[in-house]
Parts: structure tokens; C-alpha cells; sequence
């Protein structure tokens, strides 16, 4: 690998972990939400703006890294 290769999979990795932290953030936020920790529009609608957010980061955590990892994947040599 050449140094530029090696810089350029540094960063992906870099947005893949930042990608599944901010996941696991508004996984959390969400489930803040839900159990009423602080009130936004009011408790009925609070819980489905906390479902929303908690499904947002559950998809951000599990499916975002894998289809950026497919986009980046190296092209196979025939």
C-alpha cells in the first residue's frame, strides 16, 4: 500500500467508526425520549419522535457502515 492508500483507509475507517457512534448516540437520545427524560412537544408525541430517532440510529449503527464498506470496497482483480 502506498501512503496515500494507507491515509485514504485511515479516514474511511475514521467516518465508519464516527458513523456507529453517532448511531449509538441517537439510539440513546431516542431512549431518553421514550422514557419521558425531557419533554420536547409533550409525552405521547415525545415517545414516537423517540421511537423515530432510536430506529434513525439503530439504522445508522448496523446498515450505514456496511454500505459505505461496499462502496469502498476495492474493485476485485480479474
Amino acid at each position: 500500500m502506498t501512503q496515500a492508500d494507507d491515509a485514504l483507509a485511515k479516514k474511511r475507517f475514521f467516518a465508519l467508526s464516527i458513523m456507529r457512534l453517532m448511531g449509538v448516540a441517537f439510539a440513546m437520545i431516542g431512549f431518553i425520549l421514550i422514557s419521558g427524560g425531557f419533554n420536547l412537544a409533550g409525552q405521547p408525541t415525545d415517545r414516537w419522535i423517540g421511537a423515530a430517532i432510536v430506529l434513525v440510529g439503530a439504522f445508522d449503527f448496523a446498515v450505514m457502515p456496511l454500505l459505505l464498506a461496499r462502496r469502498w470496497r476495492s474493485p476485485k482483480d480479474l
